[in-house]
């Protein structure tokens, strides 16, 4: 049976920018090798796979990269909901139960002019290691950054799902990249899986694989932990939402709206949205064995 697919792009209120996504609503029975493959050939920066979506009350979603599959991610949540509230249609705001690996989280949606505007209740944040203050200069030169350019806050992993090591920066974020082979030991060395650079003063940031060849468009999971970085450090008022802004730097601008609740010693969550545009239908005709 030929298996159909929506190409959105999240986090952008007109086609062509944001970060694009290929949803399939229905995958049931598609192994993780074949859902890799799919994800590999579309060549999206990530592709989410759903089932158990015709009126159960938890949907199953499967989360792939170029690389393998995810535990969490943001934007492809936001883009499986809006696909799901089109396909079900109806102008009224709806909620949504995602299980990605190990976890249960909720999305709401409600139709715009430009398509859809979605948000993601990331939960509460962990905050998990601060890099002592020596190895400040060495964090900042494998971003290809001075050590003056980090900005006089910690730099801290936080967790809504994964585990982002925060660099905050005053400058630099033009310049900045990885250039360090082994970038994934040295956030292994204080629990992170990845970093997120944020420009803490312009309220910009940018990400990029470990190995630093692909930068990301915007980084939904990494925008609830700065959200909760930003609200724990007095840089941004809990319970206002403010816009964190990426995408700058791959021609492909994104405004990621992040809500940080509760007070600044207790965060009770992070919700992350942005808006959602239809782009284009798919159907494979053919699928890897």
């Amino acid at each position: 049976m030929p298996l159909r697919y929506r190409h959105v792009d999240v986090f952008a209120d007109t086609a062509f920018t944001g970060n694009s996504l290929a949803v399939f609503p229905d995958a049931a029975g598609l192994s993780a090798e074949q859902m890799l493959a799919i994800t590999q050939e579309l060549r999206h920066f990530e592709t989410i796979f759903l089932s158990g979506a015709d009126g159960a009350p938890t949907v199953a979603a499967r989360v792939f990269d170029l690389f393998g599959e995810l535990d969490f991610a943001g934007h492809p949540l936001l883009g499986a909901a809006a696909v799901l509230h089109e396909r079900d249609g109806g102008a009224a705001p709806r909620r949504w139960a995602f299980r990605p690996t190990g976890r249960t989280v909720e999305v709401t949606t409600r139709r715009t002019g430009a398509g859809y505007h979605a948000e993601l209740d990331q939960g509460p944040p962990e905050f998990l290691a601060t890099v002592p203050a020596r190895d400040r200069p060495e964090v900042a030169a494998a971003l290809n950054l001075p050590a003056g350019a980090l900005a006089p806050l910690p730099a801290e992993v936080v967790s809504t799902g994964l585990r982002y090591l925060v660099v905050p920066v005053v400058a630099g974020l033009a310049e900045a990249r990885i250039v360090r082979r082994d970038f994934a030991d040295l956030l292994g060395r204080y629990g992170a899986q990845f970093a997120y650079l944020l420009d803490v003063g312009a309220l910009e940031g940018r990400h990029w694989n470990n190995d630093g060849v692909l930068e990301d468009v915007a980084t939904g999971s990494a925008a609830g932990c700065v959200g909760a970085y930003l609200a724990r450090h007095g840089v941004v008022p809990v319970d206002e939402a403010f816009v964190l802004r990426q995408g700058r730097f791959t021609g492909r601008p994104s405004r990621l709206v992040v809500l940080p609740q509760g007070s600044p010693d207790a965060l009770r969550n992070v919700r992350v949205g942005g808006g959602v545009t239809m782009v284009a239908r798919g159907t494979l005709d053919a699928l890897p064995r």
